[in-house]
């Protein structure tokens, strides 16, 4: 075999193993709220406790996320790339033979710093295993297997329950990941940065964990403390304190885990900000919703059934991707922002009003157009991250936007079902039936989230105009996997000519 093929050989077998790796852990990620009512109904904990099965996740991969591509950097990609998929198979083994719902939680919770791992190292090999418009085709599909896992997941769940018990699809899981394993070790070549400090940021890391679990204990547990109990305020204080010795951590350390000087950048702020609303609201409505379909007093959908219900939210992100950009080009990238988000508040609204007497068909309509409005938002929102800053800022703006988008999942998931809980608990002690009780809590949650979404509104003019990606393949792909992953696009400093030229050194660590 001749250098070239070589190089070309390697170059497909990283595609391979990090795109259906990406694959894997969305697909992962997105079905598992499928999953709950069947994991309470077999290991006897209630789905409000296994709740933590989903903030738990995201809670650590907030942490995880920038910190695993600095390792990365330092101790070698490939190195802790395998790590990740190592730590990802023991959790799905844990998982799929827990006999307790304590055991998922737990190994949820490391799979969440397996997850954040495998995407941030494996977009860095791709990255540095390609250059110029082979970069950018490899990213975009990247990203596309990102959306493709993410839309499968709810599907692939509820065909798993039915077919072979929730364990199923961890089996499934732990078997693709160990074959990714293999296939990175035989076509993987390890890089790293020799030019970057080897210091790592960790306790910074520890303390985004410490600030976002009290916090997220507090919320959870509200409803049975009380808002203004004395172990709900300490949670909330424990957080400020931990939030106040970020920062302080941040100013000194050499390579910090966020550069707060990011953070007077208008356009990020606003971006960022318009990102962790989005990934909050869709993870709490899907969370929701994967509830309530399939609560016996409300829809009495099967999980398979549950699954095929959220296409609409799922494969609906997917779908307006590739109009999203030109959109963004045409009318500008605040503007298809500001009426994403006016159509997402739409779809809460309507949700809103939900009784217990709505058939199926009565979700359709508000489903697509809070997907619809997702998608429009989600796509500028996270090119405009990566088109704010120099191009040697790059890394860090990804980062920043990546470590939102679960910060956002984790708090807005805890938040909607804890008002979800305490609004069904209040309606029954009411009097009210089971099935009024849950249409009430759903309303309430969906309330909550159509005032979030209104802020994203609202965030939309605080975005102060910037480069807008032009509408090529590649800038629908990364608005694809927008509500996943922030991707280079046209519009990202240095990229002037998506299609030829080298990427940035920055642009290869994408965060």
């Amino acid at each position: 075999m001749s250098d070239a093929a070589k190089v070309r050989s390697r170059a497909g077998g990283v595609l391979a193993a990090t795109c259906i790796s990406t694959l894997v852990v969305n697909a992962n990620t997105s079905a598992v709220s499928i999953l709950l009512p069947a994991i309470s109904e077999d290991t006897g904990t209630s789905v409000e406790t296994l709740q933590w099965a989903v903030t738990g996740y995201s809670l650590v991969g907030a942490a995880v996320i920038v910190t695993s591509g600095s390792l990365g950097d330092v101790f070698g990609r490939r190195r802790v790339f395998q790590l990740g998929l190592l730590l990802f198979v023991a959790s799905c083994v844990m998982i799929a033979l827990a006999g307790s719902g304590g055991m998922v939680i737990a190994g949820r919770v490391i799979q969440g710093a397996a997850g954040a791992t495998i995407l941030a190292c494996g977009l860095s090999l791709l990255s540095v295993a390609n250059d110029g418009a082979a970069q950018l085709r490899a990213v975009s599909l990247w990203g596309a297997a990102a959306a493709v896992g993410a839309a499968a997941g709810p599907l692939l769940g509820g065909v798993l329950v039915d077919a072979t018990g929730w364990q199923g699809l961890f089996w499934i899981d732990a078997a693709v990941a160990l074959l990714c394993m293999v296939l990175t070790a035989a076509t993987v070549s390890e890089s790293s940065d020799p030019d970057r400090p080897r210091t790592i940021d960790y306790a910074g890391t520890v303390l985004i964990a410490l600030t976002l679990t009290p916090l997220i204990l507090g919320v959870s547990k509200s409803g049975d403390w009380g808002w203004l109990s004395v172990a709900t305020l300490g949670c909330f204080a424990i957080s400020i304190a931990a939030a106040y010795a970020f920062i302080a951590v941040e100013r000194r350390v050499a390579v910090p885990l966020l550069d707060l000087a990011l953070l007077r950048n208008r356009v990020l702020v606003g971006s960022t900000i318009a990102i962790l609303i989005g990934a909050g609201t869709i993870n709490g409505l899907m969370y929701l919703l994967s509830l309530y379909f399939q609560n016996p007093a409300a829809l009495d959908f099967s999980p398979l059934e549950a699954g095929l219900a959220t296409l609409p939210a799922t494969v609906g992100l997917v779908v307006v991707a590739p109009l999203v950009p030109r959109l963004a080009a045409k009318f500008g990238g605040r503007q298809t922002i500001g009426a994403g988000f006016a159509l997402t508040t739409l779809g809460f609204v309507i949700v809103g009003f939900v009784g217990a007497s709505w058939t199926y068909a009565a979700f359709v309509l508000p489903l697509v157009a809070i997907a619809v409005g997702m998608g429009m938002s989600n796509g500028p929102a996270s090119s405009a991250a990566t088109a704010s800053v120099p191009e040697n800022e790059v890394g860090g703006a990804s980062g920043v936007s990546n470590m939102a988008r679960y910060v956002g999942a984790a708090v807005a998931t805890a938040l909607a079902a804890t008002i979800y809980g305490t609004v069904i608990a209040n309606q029954a002690d009411d009097g009210a039936s089971q099935s009024d009780a849950l249409a009430s809590g759903l309303a309430a949650a969906s309330w909550m989230m159509a005032v979030f979404s209104f802020l994203g509104v609202l965030m939309a003019f605080v975005i102060a105009r910037h480069r807008a990606a032009t509408g090529t393949l590649n800038d629908a792909a990364a608005a694809a996997a927008a509500h996943l992953h922030t991707l280079p696009t046209s519009a990202t400093a240095g990229r002037a000519d998506p299609e030829q030229g080298k990427a940035g050194a920055s642009e290869r660590r994408p965060g």
